[in-house]
């Protein structure tokens, strides 16, 4: 997959990278956003860990699509960095690959006002160094009135 990069808009603290979370911080120079797997019971497992939670198996790294929803988020109007210009929009993305895996990031390309709960994003990357920071945007569609 060809990766989907974006520029740093923004410093961000990045992590120290270990065994256990290096390919989930650096598979976007691959364009892949890799997330573990438990080889015994297939659950996903985020953020990165060195067992299964439920099981106790061993995990390994497998690609997702990279496609899921807006769970919740919140607008920044606070500037609490210099660098950093509000407002931004912090987030809880729900992968596609299962109900309960959920990761934290920011949504970019998006007007805040234009954000709901439930609405489809896909992931960019934002390289730092060796880090690819996955961030997500939405995917264009129309929202249906109620």
């Amino acid at each position: 997959m060809e990766p989907r990069i974006i520029n740093p808009t923004a410093p961000r603290t990045l992590p120290e990278l270990n065994d256990v979370n290096r390919p989930f911080w650096t598979g976007g120079a691959e364009g892949q956003l890799l997330i573990q797997r438990c080889s015994a019971c297939r659950l996903w497992v985020h953020p990165p860990t060195n067992a299964c939670q439920h099981c106790g198996g061993d995990l390994r790294e497998q690609a997702v699509l990279g496609t899921g929803t807006i769970f919740t988020f919140t607008v920044n109007h606070q500037q609490y960095h210099p660098d950093v210009q509000p407002p931004y929009v912090i987030a809880i993305v729900v992968l596609d690959e299962q109900e309960d895996l959920r990761l934290p990031t920011n949504i970019v390309n998006a007007d805040p006002g234009e954000l709901w709960c439930g609405q489809p994003v896909r992931v960019l990357f934002e390289p730092n160094g060796e880090v690819y920071v996955p961030v997500f945007e939405p995917v264009m569609v129309t929202r249906a009135r109620l």
